[in-house]
Formats: C-alpha cells, sequence, structure tokens
C-alpha cells in the first residue's frame, strides 16, 4: 500500500476510532500481553494506557518485579501510543529507569503518551505507577513508522 493509499483509507474518520480499532485488533493478536495479564484501558491518538498485577512468577530472586517485566508493561503502552494512528510502527530504540521496586500483588498503570513526531520517527514517553499512585519507572522510547502499512483493516 502506498502512502497515498493509506491516507485514503484513513481519511474522514474519527482519529478516536481509529485509535480503538487499533487498539482491539492489536490486542486480539498481543500473545504476550495477554500473557502477562496486561490490559488496554484507554487509548488515543499519540496515547495508551495500560495495567498489569504483578504475580509471584514475575518476580526476581529478590522478590521484586524483573526489570523485564517492567519494561514489558511498558514497551506496550508506547507500542499501542505510537500505532494509535493506524500506521505500522516499531521501536527503534528505548530506555527504562526504575525508581522504586516492584512487589507481588502490585498494580501497574503504564501510561503512554508521543512527546514528538518528525517524518517516520517518534519520541514517546511512559510512567508506570502503582496503585498507590507511586511512580515506579519510567521508559523513554523512539519509534520508526513502516509507511503504508495498516496496522487494521477499517471499514
Amino acid at each position: 500500500m502506498t502512502e497515498a493509499s493509506y491516507r485514503d483509507l484513513t481519511a474522514g474518520l474519527d482519529p478516536q476510532q481509529v485509535a480503538e480499532a487499533v487498539g482491539a485488533g492489536m490486542y486480539e493478536h498481543d500473545h504476550c500481553a495477554q500473557h502477562l495479564g496486561i490490559r488496554l484501558l484507554e487509548i488515543a491518538p499519540g496515547y495508551a494506557k495500560m495495567e498489569m498485577t504483578v504475580r509471584r512468577d514475575m518476580l526476581n530472586g529478590f522478590a521484586i518485579c524483573h526489570g523485564g517485566i517492567v519494561t514489558t508493561l511498558a514497551d506496550t503502552a508506547f507500542a499501542y501510543s505510537c500505532n494509535s494512528y493506524n500506521e505500522m510502527t516499531v521501536a527503534s530504540g528505548l530506555a527504562t529507569e526504575f525508581l522504586a521496586p516492584v512487589r507481588e500483588g502490585d498494580v501497574l498503570t503504564a501510561e503512554g503518551r508521543e512527546v514528538a513526531l518528525a517524518g517516520r520517527t517518534g519520541v514517546y514517553d511512559v510512567s508506570i505507577t502503582s496503585q498507590r499512585g507511586e511512580l515506579v519507572a519510567v521508559m523513554r522510547g523512539k519509534s520508526y513508522r513502516l509507511k503504508g502499512r495498516a496496522v487494521v483493516e477499517l471499514d
């Protein structure tokens, strides 16, 4: 699909409805998120909010949530936020900073927000908070759009 034909497919569509269709379509095939119990709470153009409850099998040898699991939650919010325009987008890099330990039973919320888009690249910030409202990690992701490739088919 060319960029022009992609734009023709999305012309006149409500951006919020597009984002919601992308979220539902991505989640249907997102076996990693489903396996980890990551739930999509909210999606909008350039934004996604995901939630996950920390289970025992997510803990490391210090009885805290493995950093890779926290990063996976953040990366998932990043992926949904940058794909919300229905143009296939992949990560080109990310960095996570851990601010506080996460324990079994904690409910984590990751909010991904678009910071900038320029050409095919984007920058997204993700904040991860506990059910107590404590900021436990932050992640910055860089994205790369594959122009002309839709995430889901829109009617």
